[in-house]
């Protein structure tokens, strides 16, 4: 053979050698948008509720998060197998114990800890131990391991709930059932030891049982399924998701999993901390709703029977506060899974009669106000996404206007306030101070809500006109949008402003808009709701004089002041937090408010005031969320804020533009297609927009079609530190 050859071939196959190596190795330590993940933002409720680090996989049914007050909470009392509603429970409470710990006195001391989405790991501070959990959909894995080597173990495992019981099945397999609200949860676990003690306790009246066990091995694994069927099927949920899988394959799977939801969206250019507060965002709009179909059937709480069926069965919405974003999202990212919610929707209305308000878990829980159910399927229907039974959906919106009760935190048929808002047009109002008259209503906080609940309704009451005639009803359109302007009475137009009014038909005096309560108005007050007219802005800027008045309003809103020390304000409002001025981004109902800009010819400040409020209020750290997160609701306004644009009246398929936290945006489509956006030049001082394209064609208004963004394609922003005040002037 040539020796020259035979040269050139050696340093070739070297380099070659060479460029596989360092391309496996590039290949192990690409960036993901799953490490940009912390779960940990937000872990600090600024008033209320901290953002909770779920460990689980997208839309599952099992999710876990240590229990502790927040993330500043060095004491984690437990694990629970699984959270059944978020934010409202949890099922069964796993322990580990060390040493001479009883149940009574358990608790673990954190030195560290590590969240990710698929993966949570506890070192304890007294002995260095590892606690270490990774989730399927139905069933989850803890593995633990001992400092010392020893391969003795101890831990507890408790009813959370008032009633269940866990019991050793052979040597090293457990099993429970707990009740929880109305129906029965159910879990079965295979430990890799045998269980030499198990002894029965009651713990503050609940079941407990603290167990010894032996392994082989120095870790102890404890592998369970989570089922609302039985026991058996709990454990099929756990022998067909994880089965003899190990540790590290389960958290390789649900890395995997998460890999392929947040991959969804692509960005580039911004800061490290945006690119974190971002895909947390995203990743926290997959909490809810959860499927709770196992493998071919399904308990619903909605009749309390075990249905057959080959679907997804989604449950867990907070309607209230997911319709105003995290649905739009999931109609973007996922419009069969957002279907396939829907339908589920509809199931549980032919179940119970009645169609959920928040269906949660258990049941359909009567939380807050409004039909909005009404508008997340308003929404896909003239989103051209139609696989659904809108006769049936039509049904049940109609039947929850006409014949239930609107008022807050209640179910079931009319009151005689209802009758009255039925015939007048509004809700009626008490005097401050007076004594409620009629039973029903929550008298000792949430109240009335009087405005509130009529000018959420009106919206309800718009969308469903659009459902009507596709639905065969016309007929009823005209009547749903006569009710569609019911808002109109309760605005005072000599004050510009919405006004409680009471059942003689007298404006409520005195009276203070800033401090209204949950008497008139739904966990914020006048100067957010005075903005909920969204499905007739036009109509809405005329009653306050015309658009240059509404513009003057609405810059006052972020600079008027409170009037009275923050906690006293905070007493009568607790909800209203992520102040600017009167302006609330702490609560869902001010959302779309500073993109109203975009309606009144000055989209410049729409550019202006968004990017400031996810600057100041969405941080990477543990206080990085002004308000209730709700289950993916607030972060999924994140989400369309960053990438920059936002859709003001869902139940109209039109988004309208603001200012994108990054220089590059590409949404994956599930039609193969592609839409991005690209803003030139963008910085943190170069947030206004010079110039607009679509798909290379100038775009002289803030405003775009869901059409335009299911097509592919791509939006181009020229942006830069003064506004140009003529660009996006809306001539109507």
């Amino acid at each position: 053979m040539n020796v020259k050859f035979c040269m050139y071939f050696s340093r070739f196959l070297c380099a070659g050698i060479w460029l596989s190596v360092s391309s496996s190795l590039y290949a192990q330590v690409k960036p993901s948008n799953l490490d940009h993940v912390d779960p940990t933002i937000g872990g600090v409720g600024l008033i209320l509720e901290p953002a909770r680090p779920l460990a689980h996989l997208p839309n599952s049914m099992l999710r876990m998060h240590p229990l502790k007050k927040d993330q500043l909470d060095d004491q984690v009392a437990g694990f629970p197998l699984s959270v059944i509603s978020h934010r409202i429970g949890a099922a069964f409470l796993f322990l580990p114990l060390y040493e001479a710990q009883t149940a009574k006195d358990a608790g673990i001391t954190i030195h560290h800890e590590v969240t990710k989405p698929y993966f949570y790991e506890l070192t304890d501070e007294r002995f260095y131990n590892t606690v270490s959990f990774s989730p399927a959909a139905r069933s989850g894995f803890f593995e633990l391991k001992n400092a010392s080597q020893s391969r003795k173990f101890r831990f507890s495992l408790s009813v959370m709930n008032a009633n269940g019981k866990i019991e050793r099945i052979g040597t090293n397999d457990l099993a429970g059932t707990e009740d929880y609200n109305g129906m029965k949860v159910y879990f079965f676990a295979k430990t890799n030891g045998k269980i030499s003690q198990f002894q029965q306790e009651t713990i503050a009246g609940k079941s407990a049982v603290v167990a010894s066990l032996e392994t082989e091995s120095a870790s102890f694994s404890f592998k369970y399924g989570i089922s609302l069927i039985s026991i058996d099927q709990a454990r099929q949920n756990l022998e067909k998701e994880i089965g003899e899988d190990t540790f590290e394959t389960v958290k390789a799977k649900a890395r995997s999993a998460w890999e392929k939801a947040l991959n969804l969206i692509q960005v580039s250019g911004g800061t490290e901390a945006q690119k974190r507060t971002f895909f947390t965002a995203l990743y926290r709009t997959y909490e809810r709703m959860v499927d709770v179909n196992e493998y071919g059937h399904y308990y619903s709480a909605y009749d309390h029977q075990v249905h057959s069926s080959a679907g997804a069965f989604f449950v867990d919405n907070w309607i209230w506060d997911s319709y105003i974003a995290l649905q739009p999202l999931t109609m973007i990212l996922d419009p069969d899974k957002d279907q396939a919610m829907i339908r589920s929707y509809i199931t549980m209305y032919q179940q119970s009669g009645w169609m959920p308000s928040f269906a949660v878990t258990f049941g359909d829980w009567p939380a807050m106000i409004g039909n909005h159910a009404a508008v997340w399927m308003a929404d896909s229907w003239n989103k051209g996404q139609r696989n659904f039974d809108l006769r049936s959906a039509y049904e049940g919106l109609r039947k929850n206007a006409l014949e239930a009760t609107l008022l807050p935190w209640r179910n079931g048929p009319a009151s005689s306030l209802d009758s009255f808002y039925n015939k007048n047009g509004y809700m009626p109002a008490l005097a401050a101070g007076q004594k409620e008259t009629v039973k029903v209503v929550d008298d000792v906080w949430e109240k009335r809500q009087a405005v509130s609940v009529t000018l959420e309704n009106s919206y309800s009451d718009w969308c469903i006109a659009q459902l009507a005639g596709p639905a065969g009803y016309p007929d009823d359109q005209s009547l749903f949008l006569k009710r569609a302007a019911f808002y109109r009475n309760v605005f005072r137009t000599e004050k510009g402003m919405v006004w409680p009014k009471d059942q003689a038909g007298n404006w409520i005096e005195p009276y203070d808009p800033k401090l209204s309560g949950r008497e008139y108005f739904t966990e914020n007050n006048a100067y957010i709701y005075n903005w909920h007219v969204k499905h007739d802005l036009n109509s809405l800027f005329d009653l306050m004089g015309g658009r240059k008045n509404a513009e003057a309003k609405l810059d006052q809103l972020f600079r008027e002041d409170l009037s009275l020390p923050k906690w006293k304000f905070w007493a009568n409002q607790p909800d209203a937090s992520g102040l600017v001025g009167q302006f609330v981004m702490g609560n869902e109902p001010g959302l779309h408010i500073p993109y109203l800009y975009n309606y009144l010819g000055s989209p410049w400040k729409t550019q202006k005031r968004i990017r400031m409020l996810m600057d100041t209020w969405f941080r990477a750290d543990v206080f990085g969320m002004p308000g209730d997160e709700d289950g993916g609701a607030m972060s999924a306004f994140v989400v369309f804020s960053m990438m920059g644009f936002f859709q003001v009246t869902p139940g109209v398929p039109v988004y309208t533009i603001g200012s994108p936290s990054f220089e590059s945006i590409s949404i994956q489509l599930p039609n193969g297609k592609k839409f991005s956006i690209l803003a030139k030049n963008n910085s943190k001082d170069k947030v206004y927009i010079q110039q607009a394209k679509m798909n290379g064609q100038l775009l002289t208004e803030p405003m775009f079609t869901h059409d335009q963004l299911a097509n592919g394609g791509t939006l181009e922003l020229l942006m830069g530190d003064k506004p140009n005040k003529q660009w996006g002037v809306r001539q109507n």
